[in-house]
């Protein structure tokens, strides 16, 4: 859609204002998208700006799913306070799902079922 935006600015098919109507979009966003071609030379997005780094990586992940293979059923706070990392519990989480760990969807019990009719 930027290309044919810029194309449509490029072939003179309208002020930016007709052009921005016709495709749907701000006036706004073809002016930034116009500068950012001019400073960069591309209309493509800009690269991610990052975040914060993995509070679990490299010996730590492979110590945490060891923990939590021998241990199952140590919940996300034991598992932030055994690893005595200054994370979160979503950090933790977020380890996990990287290891491929599941959540588990119930607790331990009897399943509740209905009896065929």
């Amino acid at each position: 859609m930027r290309e044919r935006v810029l194309r449509a600015v490029d072939c003179d098919e309208g002020t930016q204002a007709e052009v921005a109507g016709r495709f749907g979009v701000s006036l706004r966003w073809v002016q930034k998208l116009l500068q950012l071609r001019r400073e960069t030379g591309s209309a493509g997005p800009r690269p991610h700006g990052g975040g914060m780094p993995a509070k679990f990586v490299g010996s730590g992940l492979d110590r945490l799913k060891r923990q939590v293979e021998q241990h199952p059923d140590m919940t996300l706070q034991d598992l932030l306070d055994w690893s005595g990392a200054q994370a979160s519990i979503m950090a933790v989480e977020r380890a996990l799902v990287r290891l491929g760990f599941r959540r588990k969807k119930r607790r331990s019990g009897p399943v509740n079922r209905t009896a065929r009719t």
